[in-house]
């Protein structure tokens, strides 16, 4: 027997090997975790129970999930969004409900029974669709936001077809009306109690808890929120995930957003891999092994891939622009979901659904998303397949990483952190004829900088497989514009064993570590406290009327010295730097039009008679970026609008494209 010290370790002896096995073969991160589960849980090596502690911890993992995605998403982004949140949404859980249920009853199961097993069948796995998406860079995509409005309206769904199963299962034949709304009042105003929180009290909260400026406080805070957020939704029969997702959504329009989410994502990674563990776990190896239920829970899985995938392509096809992106987003909701398996659980449970039927179709649920990674992976190519239809030319994306394979055949510099600072050593390259490569960990900023159409990279600046794709070997200097001299040094070192001669350019915020960073190799170290003090030295000594010729040997000695005489400085206890969490800079952002946007047919300029006062950098539509667009410039459904100003002017530029 295992203890649960035991248990643990090899848990994530398992995960660790998997995940990184996974990673060299660039395989999804979730099929790691789910062949851990379905290796160490009870249905073969039996390490690992099905607890409730388990299920508890993975359901918080996916409402870490959303409460991250609501952070992407503001409230006016979903009121733009109602026609395929309602509308669609309502159009695939119905029609495949009615599908389902028809078969279903057709193999003897009674119609009620039926009906709510088709809606078991009609949901998707939120939390497995929702990763792959956000790893693959297509939640913003046609297919991505229309899976994404399916599956809101899904766990709004799931709580008329659970009360419809607790009924039978109470074996109330003759459903009473007033006893169906009474979950549904509970869920209207668990919903109203989040927003009208996060309206009125999220705002205030984070504004007094930044300005304390402890840390702990603020992700104990972040935490708590989140939470909080969970339980009430949970409380009223929703989803956690629900919860938490609005609860994002709310903070999605304050200035911390970015910074809550850079306090929630260890949580959130951790958690949702938890979640897929979880899922591997269920998969019953027993039942595949013998030949007869094999063949049926076959049939039944490709019976509800096939169905779903062309269901939801049929009610995808008056949204969509091309039968193409209708089926590619058939595809993606061709998975079970986790809230199915619960009502397919409860039903077999209770008796009320036919062993016989039930087992093999749970295995199929569970077994459909076991190989979601392979089938959310291939979604274009099957398309295309199915359609007959040869690749287009190559997209804005792809046209984007080929010219930034060009770059890397040339001269150019590599800057090392695309934050405020790296931002700004770009734009100074670039007006000076210069051409650059850029490394970050930031999804949301490399979205926004592609966008533009700055060459930026998702990785590690310390990996030096990355940084040799990077033309390291041609660059001609290097910039390392982290404030953290630990993250500083190991890229530094990283680079050194590349290539020894190139100029590395590091910036720290002030002398603390600076000769370790000139012992590491940095051509040159760049404390900016220290640089912002001879900023201003040398505007007083002019206005002093001191030769521009004195100044000028004057900082060239104090740099010489090592800034030596601007070290003899009193410290406070309580001093800390500006870091680029402040809420008082200025970001570069992109917005996309969808459709039903106010400001779809509305030119920048009507746009801007309604309050912005943010800088309209350029406008991207089928691919082609226009950069500084005129007033008269008319949006349409899908342009990439790409706004600069405050945090605050950011949002409130989004809620006008979106809302008005």
């Amino acid at each position: 027997m295992f203890t649960p010290l035991s248990q643990c370790l090899i848990l994530l002896a398992g995960s660790v090997f998997l995940v990184t096995l996974a990673r060299r073969l660039a395989l999804p991160t979730s099929m790691a975790y789910l062949l851990v589960g379905l290796a160490l849980g009870p249905h073969a090596l039996g390490i690992l129970s099905d607890s409730g502690t388990t299920r508890l911890l993975a359901e918080l993992g996916v409402a870490f999930l959303l409460f991250t995605l609501g952070l992407d998403f503001s409230l006016p982004r979903m009121l733009a969004m109602r026609r395929e949140v309602f509308g669609l949404g309502a159009a695939q859980v119905l029609l495949t409900t009615v599908v389902f249920a028809l078969l279903t009853h057709l193999l003897g199961v009674p119609w009620l029974v039926a009906v709510v097993l088709g809606g078991a069948l009609s949901m998707s796995s939120t939390a497995i669709l929702l990763q792959q998406l956000t790893e693959r860079s297509e939640l913003n995509r046609t297919h991505g936001r229309l899976a994404f409005a399916m599956l809101l309206f899904q766990d709004l769904a799931f709580v008329p077809f659970l009360a419809l199963g607790s009924a039978l299962i109470a074996g109330e034949d003759q459903l009473q009306l007033s006893a169906g709304l009474v979950p549904v009042l509970g869920a209207v105003l668990a919903i109203g109690a989040v927003l009208a929180a996060g309206r009125w009290l999220l705002r205030p909260l984070f504004h007094v808890i930044a300005h304390s400026r402890l840390r702990e406080l603020f992700t104990l805070t972040v935490l708590l929120v989140v939470l909080s957020a969970a339980w009430v939704s949970h409380s009223a029969g929703l989803s956690f995930a629900l919860g938490s997702f609005l609860a994002g959504m709310m903070l999605a329009e304050t200035e911390y957003r970015h910074q809550i989410e850079s306090v929630i994502r260890p949580f959130r990674d951790i958690l949702l891999g938890l979640f897929f563990i979880s899922v591997g776990m269920l998969l019953d190896l027993h039942l595949l092994a013998r030949p007869g239920e094999l063949a049926t829970v076959l049939l039944m899985l490709v019976t509800l891939v096939v169905l779903k995938a062309l269901l939801a392509a049929l009610v995808t096809r008056p949204f969509a622009h091309s039968r193409f992106k209708a089926l590619r987003t058939g595809i993606v909701m061709s998975i079970g979901g986790e809230f199915g398996i619960a009502l397919c659980t409860i039903l077999l449970q209770a008796g009320l659904l036919p062993e016989r039927t039930g087992s093999p179709l749970l295995v199929a649920m569970v077994l459909s998303m076991v190989l979601s990674p392979l089938i959310l992976n291939n979604n274009k190519r099957v398309a295309r397949f199915l359609l007959a239809e040869h690749a287009p030319q190559p997209t804005a994306s792809e046209r984007e990483e080929a010219a930034t394979r060009e770059i890397a055949q040339r001269d150019h510099v590599i800057l090392c952190g695309f934050g405020r600072v790296g931002q700004n050593v770009a734009r100074v390259l670039e007006s000076q004829g210069f051409e650059y490569i850029a490394f970050d960990l930031d999804p949301a900023r490399i979205r926004a900088a592609r966008h533009v159409g700055d060459p930026v990279m998702f990785g590690d600046s310390s990996d030096e497989e990355l940084l040799a794709k990077a033309g390291l070997e041609t660059a001609s200097a290097v910039v390392i514009s982290f404030s953290d001299p630990a993250t500083s040094l190991g890229i530094l070192r990283s680079v050194r064993r590349v290539r020894g001669e190139v100029p590395v350019l590091v910036r720290t915020q002030d002398d603390g570590r600076l000769q370790e960073l000139k012992d590491a190799g940095a051509t040159e170290v760049v404390p900016e406290t220290f640089e912002a003090s001879l900023m201003l030295v040398s505007h007083v000594l002019m206005l002093l009327h001191v030769p521009v010729t004195r100044v000028v040997r004057t900082l060239g000695e104090i740099r010489n010295n090592r800034y030596a005489v601007l070290r003899n400085i009193v410290h406070h206890d309580d001093t800390r730097p500006t870091d680029e969490t402040s809420e008082h800079r200025e970001e570069i952002k992109s917005v996309v039009i969808p459709p039903g946007a106010w400001s779809v047919g509305r030119t920048l300029t009507e746009v801007r008679g309604h309050g912005v006062a943010v800088v309209f950098t350029g406008v991207r539509r089928h691919g082609i970026l226009g950069r500084e667009p005129a007033g008269d410039t008319v949006l349409r459904d899908g342009d990439i609008v790409v706004i600069y100003g405050q945090p605050e002017e950011l949002e409130r530029a989004e809620a006008v494209l979106l809302a008005g």
